[in-house]
């Protein structure tokens, strides 16, 4: 099939619609308590949207998109948006590096040149990888999906497929987080061709019944955080896994209500001190919000929950390949290295950070680089 470079046609006439949309806003009343329990506050809200309608610009993330070089090829009947970042070193391993909801391919942005180019940045050439950066089904630039199917199964399948189509099949590795964790946990699982190893920001399980009982105090730690989580913070996750077209209807139309609904994510999982916008710096947050806002993304992207509700779970038992992880304390859903090891079969790198949250890449690029060289340094 073909594999065609791509960039995005995006009028000013879209963008000027947004401002407006943006300028003209009905605002609920404050929040009733002083810390972020209802969701995003009203005063950070509106300061995000002033800043976009105000001073964002959307043609400095374009070229950003562009100088990592943007292409476009169709798998299993679906057209799929992906960067395709070459390293300057020929023995490169190629590297499969997959986002979630509600991250997208930017927020790989600081981790890229890094690893493709590790000499530049302070590293080995035997550190090098060529990158491939595909958006999700129904994500981004890649095409929504027309009918049901498009599960973690499906996406890792066709991920496969990509990495083969673009001449890297007989060796390449795999890294993921949130969605992009499961995507790549089910490749471990499927083994297929050239996989060499799988590195995860998220261990996609939660502890099991046994687990929970047998707990130390770090484990119990854990389970309280995956459970303040669940408790506390995954109504969105509950929406879309149920009734993804009615709040894409919400997600679709307003696009404060899509910022907000993204929002909340960065203040709740993300280890910035309860102010995503000072650490991440607002260009960062909003080139994601609007890589689901141009494309028309807000339902396509939520249906992932739906499919995965309705997924049969793929191979049982410990995943085959060579595994490394990352740890990082404000990521809500962690696990225990035996709890990992209960999953795995090879765990070949394992690293608890003292900072860092779910949005890893754009929270602690450098130590999220450290953790990928490491994991495959014997694995190439």
């Amino acid at each position: 099939m073909l594999i065609t470079p791509f960039r995005p046609d995006v009028p000013d006439v879209l963008l000027d619609r947004l401002r407006a949309r943006l300028a003209d806003v009905d605002w609920p009343e404050p929040e009733t308590v002083t810390d972020t329990s209802q969701g995003p506050p009203l005063r950070a809200m509106q300061e995000l949207v002033e800043y976009w309608r105000t001073d964002y610009d959307w043609r400095r993330a374009e070229t950003v998109l562009d100088g990592f070089g943007q292409y476009r090829t169709e798998i299993d009947g679906l057209g799929v948006h992906f960067l395709h970042v070459r390293s300057p070193e020929a023995d490169a391993l190629p590297l499969l590096l997959c986002h979630g909801w509600p991250g997208s391919i930017l927020e790989f942005r600081d981790v890229i040149g890094p690893l493709t180019d590790p000499v530049a940045h302070g590293g080995s050439a035997e550190d090098a990888f060529h990158v491939v950066v595909p958006s999700m089904p129904g994500f981004g630039f890649s095409d929504r999906p027309t009918g049901p199917g498009w599960n973690v199964g499906r996406i890792a399948r066709a991920w496969a497929v990509l990495m083969d189509r673009l001449g890297h099949g007989e060796r390449w590795g795999a890294q993921g987080g949130d969605w992009g964790a499961a995507v790549v946990d089910r490749l471990g699982r499927d083994v297929p061709p050239g996989l060499r190893g799988i590195h995860l920001n998220l261990i996609p399980a939660f502890p099991t019944a046994e687990e929970v009982a047998g707990a130390n105090a770090e484990e119990q730690e854990m389970i309280a955080s995956a459970t303040r989580y669940r408790d506390g913070m995954s109504a969105y996750a509950f929406a879309q896994s149920t009734r993804p077209q009615t709040i894409g209807y919400l997600l679709a139309d307003n696009p404060v209500g899509l910022a907000a609904w993204i929002y909340g994510l960065f203040l709740d999982v993300s280890d910035t001190d309860g102010a995503p916008a000072a650490a991440l710096g607002l260009d960062s947050i909003l080139d994601d919000i609007m890589l689901y806002w141009i494309p028309g993304a807000g339902a396509s992207s939520a249906r992932l929950y739906w499919e995965a509700a309705q997924e049969t779970p793929g191979r049982r038992g410990a995943n085959p390949t060579p595994l490394g992880v990352s740890v990082f304390p404000r990521e809500p859903v962690r696990a225990s290295r035996r709890w990992i090891e209960s999953r795995y079969e090879h765990v070949v790198h394992h690293r608890v950070h003292d900072r860092g949250g779910h949005f890893a890449a754009l929270e602690q690029p450098a130590a999220l680089v450290e953790d990928i060289r490491a994991t495959f340094v014997g694995l190439r």
